[in-house]
């Protein structure tokens, strides 16, 4: 029966009570986001699926502020990372090393899952019992009023709900694994990826090398809590995804084959289009010529083409201002693209190797129901 109560010792937090197994094992890392952390309890809390069919767990990534005494009264088990912040990756796998059940759904602090999502879960391993993970999307009802805010979250409901079926990428926002899957490819790389990236993508190409099957089902959806400013936009998709992506499929050798989600066919060449638009506008203005102008011209009106669903798309559920809005921000999106891709193949050969990915030692070492128990 599980119990509210709890001891804190070397960082972790278990039930005075053994935690009995369930089925699921809801995995929240959280960093310096208590009120965000509290909504996502709340939703999680107000699941459908029996209480007793799921166990949570809460992760603190070294916040150092009130994050940490959130999930007293909710969670079944709190642990704080050691010597941290040491990322989402990191304490994805700390909370994996403690869970019980046999499936683990991870959820971000600043997700709302609906009533039905656990129960979803339960019942789409349950009804693909080859599959070894399955990751949702968020939902078309933002958490945050801005512009920006409901250009990105939007777009991603968007691509998700347009690529349902097989995948060969993982979604860590609001999806699951068998735990047994999870372990056997070693958990996320938390020491290529100390901070948010690309963990979860990563993830998703180990299990897929390792013969394993990956679903989305965009009827899996979240509510991203998330405010995004452009200049966070801007950073995420520079630093954060184009740069480390393109590192990833240099490693893999897969830069030229046709890839999964904003990684096919078609956004590559509009992402090469952008590109050559702006080297031929370069070239404009240094020599004048106008046929450079016309190239450049070209290059941007096949990005506009190539994106016609999406603008449709945007129109009918933002309105058409909104729409006309989201174009500047799809040039910006393919420039970053380009300035990222230019900069990891530059710069590829300097950069340590992590080919071989070698499984953390501490992954599945670690039992949930001894107390002072601590990941090292």
């Amino acid at each position: 029966m599980w119990m509210p109560s709890l001891l804190r010792h070397e960082g972790v937090s278990v039930n005075t009570t053994a935690i009995a197994p369930r089925s699921l094992s809801v995995v929240v890392p959280a960093f310096r986001c208590a009120a965000m952390l509290r909504r996502c309890l709340a939703a999680l809390s107000a699941s459908t699926l029996s209480r007793s069919d799921w166990e949570l767990i809460v992760v603190d990534d070294s916040s150092g502020d009130d994050t940490t005494r959130v999930p007293d009264g909710i969670a079944d088990l709190v642990l704080v990372t050691p010597a941290g912040p040491r990322g989402p990756g990191f304490a994805r796998n700390l909370g994996a090393t403690h869970a019980t059940g046999n499936v683990l759904v991870f959820v971000d602090a600043d997700v709302l899952v609906a009533p039905v999502t656990l129960a979803q879960f339960k019942t789409a391993f349950e009804s693909n019992a080859h599959v070894a993970a399955i990751h949702g999307a968020y939902d078309d009802q933002p958490g945050e009023p801005g512009f920006i805010s409901q250009y990105r979250n939007l777009l991603h409901h968007w691509v998700h709900t347009n690529h349902a079926g097989e995948s060969t990428t993982f979604w860590a926002g609001c999806g699951a694994v068998r735990r047994e899957a999870f372990l056997a490819v070693g958990g996320f790389d938390a020491e290529r990826f100390p901070r948010p990236q690309i963990e979860d993508i990563e993830l998703g190409y180990r299990l897929v090398d390792h013969g394993l099957r990956i679903l989305l089902d965009p009827t899996i959806q979240g509510r991203h809590l998330k405010r995004w400013t452009l200049r966070g936009v801007s950073r995420t998709d520079l630093l954060d995804r184009a740069i480390p992506w393109m590192h990833l499929l240099i490693d893999r050798k897969h830069v030229a084959n046709d890839g999964p989600l904003n990684l096919q066919a078609a956004e590559k060449v509009m992402t090469a289009s952008l590109g050559v638009a702006l080297l031929s506008l370069l070239v404009f203005v240094l020599t004048g010529n106008l046929i450079w102008l016309w190239i450049s011209v070209a290059g941007v009106a096949a990005i506009l083409v190539g994106n016609l669903p999406l603008f449709r798309w945007f129109a009918r559920v933002r309105g058409l201002p909104f729409a006309l809005a989201v174009i500047p921000m799809r040039l910006l999106y393919y420039a970053t693209c380009v300035l990222g891709a230019g900069w990891a193949m530059t710069t590829h050969r300097w950069m340590p190797e992590f080919r071989g990915r070698r499984p953390s030692p501490t992954l599945g070492t670690s039992s949930s129901t001894s107390t002072g128990s601590s990941f090292t």
